[in-house]
C-alpha cells in the first residue's frame, strides 16, 4: 500500500438543516428540526416576518431528516420519531424538507472541490471521499483551501478528516464538527482512535455495539486488543476478521472515481425495533423515504434500475432479501415504491424489524426525465 496515501472524507455540517438556515437566516442559533410534511411550511406575516411551526405542533408518526447542532444538544437526532422528539425539544422549530435545494447545494459543493482535487468518490448528497495523494500542497493548507471553496460555492461549512485510508478519515471527519479539520497518521491510531467508542467505526451499529459490550468491548482500543480467534468464534469468520482489521485502523479500499455503480441502495437501522402492525405508520414513512432517496440517487447519477429489492433485518439479526425485475428501467420514486412494496408482501412480518433497506440494481443510463420524486405518499403494504 502506498505509504504516502492521503485520503480525505468531507462531510457537510448538518447539511439539510444548514441549507434551510441559508433560506431562513433568522433561525441561526436556534434548535431547528427538518422533517414531517409540507403542511409545516413557514407562514408569511403581515409585518414581513414569518411564523414557523414548532415541534410540539406535530401530530403523526414521521421521523427527523436532520437537525441543527442546537437541537442535537437537546437530544434530538436524525431518524428519531418526531412525536418522541417533541417531548425532548417542544420549542424546536419544525421545517419540511426541500430536496431540490439540497440537490443544488450538493452539486455546487462537489464541483467546487473538483476544481482543487478531482479524484472524488461520491458517497451521497452530503459527503465525498477525496484522494489527495498526488497533490503537492501541504495537507492542512490543502484542507483549508477545499473548505473555503465549499464555503464560497454554497455559503455552508464542512468538516474534513484526512488520514491514510477511508476508514480512519470517515471517523476523523466527525471528531471536530462543525467546521473542523482533523489530520491523523497511522502512528496516532493508538492515541487518538483507540480511546473512542467502538460505535464510531462505520459499520458498527447499535446492536453490534450491544453485543460487543456484553464481552467487555466498549472502545476501539479494547476491540483491537481482543484476540482474532475470539472475534471469529463470536461473530463468524468474515465479520470477526473485519472487526480486527478496522480496530487496527487497516483499510486498503481505493477511492473509486468511476461512475458505473452496480447498484444503489439506502437503508435505515432503527433507534428501536419496530413492529409491522403496531408501528405501521412509522415504518411506512421510513420505507417511502428510502424509496425516494434511492430514486433521487438514481436521477443524480443518471441511471434507471430494472431490479428493485428490499432487505429486512429482524430483531434476532436474521436478515431476508427479496427483489423484483421490472419490464423497463425506472428512476421514478412512485414506481420504485410500488415495486419495493410488492417485495415486502413476500416476506414474513410477524417479528420486530431493526433494519429496512431498498436497493436498485440492473442499472442502465437514464434516457428521459422522471416525474417529481418528493410528493409521494404511500401506505406500507402490510
Amino acid at each position: 500500500m502506498n505509504s504516502n496515501r492521503r485520503i480525505a472524507h468531507l462531510d457537510m455540517d448538518a447539511f439539510f438543516a444548514s441549507v434551510e438556515l441559508l433560506r431562513y437566516p433568522e433561525l441561526r442559533g436556534q434548535a431547528v428540526v427538518v422533517g414531517g410534511r409540507n403542511v409545516h411550511q413557514p407562514v408569511e406575516q403581515g409585518d414581513g416576518s414569518k411564523r414557523f411551526a414548532h415541534l410540539r405542533d406535530y401530530v403523526g408518526r414521521g421521523v427527523i431528516t436532520t437537525s441543527t447542532y442546537e437541537a442535537r444538544a437537546l437530544g434530538v437526532f436524525s431518524g428519531m420519531g418526531l412525536m418522541k422528539s417533541a417531548k425532548l425539544a417542544p420549542d424546536a422549530i419544525l421545517l419540511p424538507a426541500n430536496f431540490d435545494a439540497y440537490r443544488d447545494c450538493s452539486r455546487r459543493f462537489k464541483a467546487a472541490v473538483a476544481t482543487i482535487a478531482p479524484l472524488i468518490e461520491d458517497r451521497g448528497i452530503d459527503e465525498i471521499y477525496i484522494d489527495l495523494s498526488d497533490l503537492p500542497e501541504e495537507t492542512y493548507s490543502l484542507a483549508k483551501r477545499i473548505k473555503q471553496a465549499v464555503l464560497d460555492a454554497t455559503g455552508l461549512t464542512c468538516s474534513i478528516g484526512i488520514t491514510p485510508n477511508k476508514l480512519l478519515s470517515k471517523i476523523c471527519s466527525d471528531l471536530d464538527k462543525p467546521n473542523g479539520i482533523t489530520i491523523l497518521g497511522m502512528d496516532e491510531v493508538a492515541s487518538r482512535i483507540w480511546p473512542l467508542p467502538a460505535r464510531k467505526i462505520n459499520g458498527i451499529g447499535p446492536k453490534a455495539t450491544e453485543r460487543l459490550s456484553k464481552y467487555g468491548i466498549n472502545t476501539i482500543g479494547e476491540l483491537a486488543a481482543t484476540p482474532l480467534e475470539f472475534l471469529v468464534s463470536k461473530f463468524g469468520y468474515t465479520t470477526g476478521v473485519w472487526l480486527n482489521r478496522v480496530a487496527l485502523g487497516m483499510d486498503d479500499r481505493p477511492v473509486v472515481t468511476e461512475s458505473e455503480p452496480k447498484s444503489i441502495s439506502r437503508e435505515s437501522t432503527f433507534e428501536r425495533d419496530l413492529h409491522a402492525q403496531f408501528d405501521k405508520a412509522e415504518l411506512s414513512e421510513i420505507f417511502t423515504s428510502l424509496c425516494l432517496r434511492v430514486a433521487d440517487d438514481l436521477k443524480r447519477k443518471g441511471y434507471a434500475s430494472k431490479t428493485i429489492g428490499i432487505k429486512l433485518r429482524y430483531s434476532d439479526f436474521h436478515a431476508v432479501t427479496r427483489d423484483v425485475t421490472l419490464p423497463v428501467g425506472t428512476a421514478d420514486g412512485m414506481e420504485i415504491r410500488k415495486a419495493a412494496g410488492e417485495c415486502l408482501k413476500r416476506v414474513p412480518l410477524t417479528q420486530k424489524i431493526r433494519l429496512l433497506g431498498v436497493r436498485a440494481s440492473g442499472l442502465t443510463p437514464l434516457t428521459q426525465s422522471s416525474v417529481d420524486l418528493h410528493g409521494i405518499q404511500a401506505e406500507l403494504p402490510l
